[in-house]
C-alpha cells in the first residue's frame, strides 16, 4: 500500500512498518534523554547536573542500538550501576511512594516510568524474534532505578517528606 511521505519527515523510520519497533524505541529514548535535560534544568546540585548530563549522553547512545550495535561500553554500564548503588545507600527510603514531591522529583518520576517504558519495548522486541543485547536491557533497567532513586533524593535535598505506599492489591 503506497501513502503519502511528506518532503518534511521529521525522521527518516517514522514510517517504518507498524510492528518494527525500532523507530519507537528510538522515540522514547529521545524522550528520556529529552526529559534528562529537563530534569538538569531543575536540578541546583552541581553534581548532579554533570551526572545528568552524562546519563542524557548515555541515553543517546543506546538509542540507535537496535539498528546497529551497543557501543555504551561495560564501564560506563558499570558507572551507572555505581550511582545507582550510591543513591541508594544515600536513601532512608524503602519500598513504594507515590510519585510526588518537588518538582524536579516529579520529573524523575516520569522519567524512570519512562525507562520502564523502554525496557517493556524491548521484550516486545524480543518477542518478535529479534535479537536485544543484554547489556542494552541492564542499561534500561538502571535508568529506571536511577531516575527512582533520584527522585528519593531531589526529595531529601528539598526537605519534602515521602508518602508510602501500599498497595489494596498486591502485599
Amino acid at each position: 500500500m503506497a501513502f503519502y511521505r511528506s518532503p518534511y519527515e521529521a525522521y527518516p523510520f517514522l514510517s517504518d512498518a507498524d510492528d518494527d519497533l525500532r523507530c519507537d524505541f528510538e522515540l522514547v529514548t529521545d524522550e528520556l534523554a529529552s526529559g534528562a535535560g529537563l530534569l538538569r534544568s531543575q536540578v541546583t546540585n552541581q553534581n548532579l547536573a554533570e551526572e545528568l548530563l552524562w546519563i542524557c549522553e548515555m541515553i543517546y547512545h543506546i538509542n540507535p542500538t537496535l539498528r546497529t550495535s551497543l557501543t555504551v561500553t561495560e564501564d560506563e554500564t558499570a558507572r551507572l550501576a555505581a550511582m545507582v548503588d550510591r543513591l541508594q545507600k544515600e536513601s532512608t527510603v524503602h519500598g513504594f511512594v507515590l510519585p510526588c514531591g518537588c518538582q524536579s522529583a516529579c520529573t524523575a518520576h516520569l522519567l524512570r516510568v519512562k525507562a520502564k517504558c523502554l525496557v517493556r519495548l524491548l521484550y516486545r522486541y524480543l518477542q518478535r524474534g529479534h535479537e536485544v543485547p543484554n547489556g542494552l536491557l541492564d542499561l534500561c533497567n538502571l535508568l529506571s532505578g536511577y531516575f527512582f532513586l533520584l527522585a528519593l533524593k531531589l526529595n531529601a535535598l528539598e526537605g519534602v517528606e515521602e508518602y508510602g505506599y501500599c498497595s489494596r492489591n498486591y502485599r
